[in-house]
């Protein structure tokens, strides 16, 4: 077969068998994904781990599970050791006895056979699961400028924007074959001009904006171009301290499940915005500027899914993405400062925070865990969007702060102040 792309001989060999047929197989998808999107070459993956997206056991994904055996069978392994996506379930997250029985009987079902297969390919560990693995507690932080290939798509937009690392939106699979043959398409945000903003994006708020429903304006308005920002430093600074990171972690998430951000620039902080500056925005690049009135019209023209409008919730999530510890510490004392002054010792919706694993343990060694379980509210390594795929789980009155859940699920948004009056006071 004629390929359109410039192969190096190292890549033809493997393409013609020199490493089995199941790693010529791969190297074959990862050729004809790129020449889709023109890409004219295959370029090294440079990070030192890898990341999959897939981390759920559905019953409905045999194809899945027959791709991995052929891959652990034929020896196309990770040449990269990775970390993986939230897992599913905890027996610790608030379920009535029918969700669960659809959850382990109905859903989940592959959920044991699954990790294994994960394993045996590459994962790193059992607490390698997780949508942050960028955490330093976790430690999948690529450097300024590796290739990568993921899929997860709050961590591709984090690693492209905070990090400076470079990664397209790959889907789930095909980030996994980046990671076995080691190659992935030179096209889009791997390029210099693919990394060119293609809006300037004017932050003028009174007050500090809202990172997950900034995020979600400038997603639902750019789609998946690249928009360089301005007027952040006034609320988050020029530092990326961990305040900052985190901001930027909420931020990026609603841009990418709102819209289809890859990158983006914040004038003054981002690693490529410090160093060129202004010369990322293209000639004629569109203006959107957002001041608070405009960030409400955006919350405001949020759907409701709940059946009744008027339900009393009936759980809370906080952490998607997963929160850092820093946000686990400030959710800590928020809660409990807040039921202080109401006069309440526990809070009176049913709430979970959710964190990578590592950062649950080491929040767990904190003088913090003790207060925010005496709180009442739940520490989970839990993929909440997981959990609310179940359709008796849709049916309930979930609340959160994050727009990513709010997107995929009929989950309600609230910000995070409005949602830390919910949970801490007595309901009406």
């Amino acid at each position: 077969m004629d390929y359109k792309m410039t192969l190096t001989p190292e890549q033809l060999d493997i393409l013609n068998g020199s490493e089995g047929e199941a790693m010529a197989k791969v190297m074959k998808t990862l050729v004809l994904y790129g020449e889709a999107f023109g890409a004219e070459k295959m370029v090294p993956v440079t990070s030192a781990k890898g990341h999959l997206v897939t981390s759920f056991g559905l019953k409905v994904m045999k194809p899945v599970y027959n791709l991995m055996d052929q891959l652990i069978e034929g020896g196309a392994l990770s040449r990269q050791q990775f970390t993986v996506d939230p897992k599913p379930l905890d027996d610790n997250v608030p379920a009535g006895i029918l969700e669960k029985l659809v959850f382990k009987k109905f859903m989940y079902t592959m959920q044991d056979s699954y990790d294994s297969q994960l394993k045996k390919l590459g994962l790193i560990d059992e607490s390698s699961y997780t949508c942050t693995c960028y955490m330093d507690e976790v430690g999948n932080a690529p450097k300024k400028g590796e290739y990568l290939s993921w899929a997860e798509s709050s961590a591709v937009v984090y690693a492209n924007s905070v990090l400076g690392a470079r990664c397209n939106r790959n889907s789930g699979i095909i980030e996994l074959f980046g990671s076995i043959v080691g190659y992935v398409p030179y096209f889009g945000l791997l390029t210099d001009d693919g990394r060119k903003a293609d809006w300037i994006i004017e932050v003028k708020t009174e007050k500090k904006p809202e990172a997950q429903v900034l995020g979600s304006a400038i997603g639902m308005k750019v789609m998946e171009d690249v928009p360089y920002v301005k007027g952040l430093d006034k609320w988050i600074g020029n530092e990326l301290n961990d305040d900052a990171k985190a901001y930027l972690k909420d931020f990026g998430a609603a841009t990418a499940s709102n819209g289809a951000v890859g990158l983006y620039h914040i004038d003054g902080l981002t690693p490529e915005a410090k160093e060129s500056g202004e010369s990322l925005i293209r000639e004629n690049a569109k203006v959107y500027v957002i001041d608070d009135a405009e960030l409400q019209r955006v919350q405001d023209n949020y759907p409701i899914m709940w059946k009744d409008i008027e339900a009393a919730p009936k759980l809370c999530f906080v952490g998607c993405p997963h929160l850092s510890m820093a946000q686990l510490i400030e959710w800590t004392e928020n809660i409990s400062s807040s039921l202080k002054k109401n006069g309440l010792k526990k809070v009176t919706v049913p709430t979970v925070l959710t964190a990578a694993p590592a950062v649950c343990e080491e929040f767990g060694k904190t003088e913090y865990a003790k207060t925010l379980k005496e709180s009442g509210v739940i520490l989970s390594y839990i993929c909440p969007l997981m959990y609310m795929n179940n359709p008796l789980c849709k049916k309930k009155a979930v609340i959160t702060n994050s727009n990513k859940l709010r997107t995929y699920t009929t989950s309600r948004y609230y910000r995070s102040e409005e949602i830390l009056d919910i949970i801490t006071k007595e309901a009406k």
